[in-house]
């Protein structure tokens, strides 16, 4: 294997280690900031809006990253949006009321948006295109690893040392990630058809509307489970959901890597299919779980799908760009998966309200049926436009 294919390059080890400082940093604030919230007076729907604006902010700020890191370049977009977020980080601890907090949350998720976003980018330029799926892969594997690891760290900080701590220690991994960022070699992509820098098209990318439609379905089955396990539990009987969380990290971890190399080897259709009918009985199954048992059956199963759907989804995405637009095309994909998530969480939720947990996560299933029925068709599209294999996997 020559240079040119090589995936652990000194490039792309750096970049990973930073966006898993990055994700630490985020996760240790993602258990503590509704308890944050709770302990300067705020009330239940003060404690929805620490996710809700986040989520809004990054969502909104997500297509224009998009765009400015294919005109302007991606070393200024990702240290602009790193300040931003180190700011945020800093500034909660001398926020004295729950509106002030609040505001400088919505701030935090464009921060954000713009670093999560362009990551992403710089991680498609960095790894060699026969390997992208096994690439993105193990580059989800850092950030699945931060979130197994990072709640549990901030839980331990804030209950131990403080919220003065734990913001010291999420602003430093911050810095240590924009540290490590400035080490990696960014270079413009290759194989462009426009010139460097040209970032001509819209906010969106249309070539990846597809990918971000499959991701939007995914998104909502994703937004469900995150929202409402601890709350499933309890209604079904469950003592220590936390398990589901652990299993599932574990099982993502150990099949991303696989399920990117199938990517490369056999194209999309071999991991999206199965990955999304194995989502969809993953969360039936939890549906039906009355025991840790169960609970752990299901976390396991949902690793396995999403492990093999989401970064797959984001290598066929930049699969199927001009290198020239490879921003909007993150940009639009992650703006995808991040409406699936709050709009799912919403819509759910609201079904929860009137069936409860159990028959939610039944009726939710369906989104997977959507997306295995919509991807199903696509193939058929392609199939019939061309008699060559490539047309699946264009």
């Amino acid at each position: 294997m020559n240079e040119g294919q090589s995936l652990w390059t000194k490039n792309f080890v750096i970049l990973a280690l930073s966006n898993f400082m990055l994700f630490v940093a985020f996760q240790m604030l993602v258990p503590t900031m509704p308890v944050y919230i709770t302990k300067l007076g705020g009330d239940q729907l003060a404690v929805g809006l620490v996710v809700s604006l986040f989520t809004v902010s990054a969502l909104l700020v997500r297509p224009v990253t998009g765009k400015v890191l294919d005109s302007m370049g991606r070393r200024p977009v990702l240290l602009s949006g790193l300040a931003i977020f180190l700011l945020a980080v800093c500034g909660y601890y001398w926020m004295a009321s729950v509106f002030l907090v609040l505001s400088l949350r919505f701030v935090h998720g464009i921060g954000w948006g713009i670093v999560t976003t362009t990551y992403g980018t710089i991680a498609s330029d960095i790894i060699p295109a026969e390997r992208r799926g096994e690439g993105m892969g193990y580059f989800g594997m850092f950030t699945n690893l931060a979130m197994a690891v990072g709640p549990l760290i901030g839980l331990w900080l804030s209950q131990s040392w403080g919220y003065s701590w734990l913001f010291a220690i999420s602003g430093g991994l911050t810095v240590f990630a924009m540290v490590l960022s400035r080490l990696v070699e960014i270079k413009a992509p290759v194989g462009s058809t426009r010139p460097a820098g040209a970032g001509s098209g819209g906010l969106l990318e249309k070539k990846a509307l597809f990918p971000a439609l499959l991701a939007l379905l995914t998104g909502v089955m994703y937004g469900g489970v995150a929202s409402f396990i601890t709350l499933f539990g309890q209604e079904a009987g469950i003592a220590n959901v936390g398990l589901f969380f652990l299993f599932n990290a574990t099982s993502l971890m150990l099949v991303r890597p696989l399920s990117g190399k199938i990517f490369d080897k056999r194209g999309p259709l071999w991991v999206l299919l199965p990955g999304g009918v194995i989502t969809g009985i993953a969360v039936l199954v939890l549906s039906y779980s009355t025991t840790q048992t169960g609970l752990i059956a299901s976390a396991i199963l949902f690793g396995i799908g999403a492990g093999a759907v989401q970064p797959s989804l984001q290598a066929w995405t930049i699969q199927r760009v001009d290198p020239s637009r490879r921003g909007a095309a993150i940009g639009t994909f992650f703006s995808a998966f991040d409406l699936g998530i709050g709009g799912g969480a919403m819509i759910l939720g609201a079904i929860a309200k009137q069936t409860g947990f159990a028959l939610m996560y039944r009726y939710s299933v369906i989104f997977m049926v959507l997306y295995v029925a919509i991807y199903l068709d696509y193939v058929l599209r392609q199939s019939k436009k061309t008699s060559t294999p490539k047309a699946v996997s264009s």
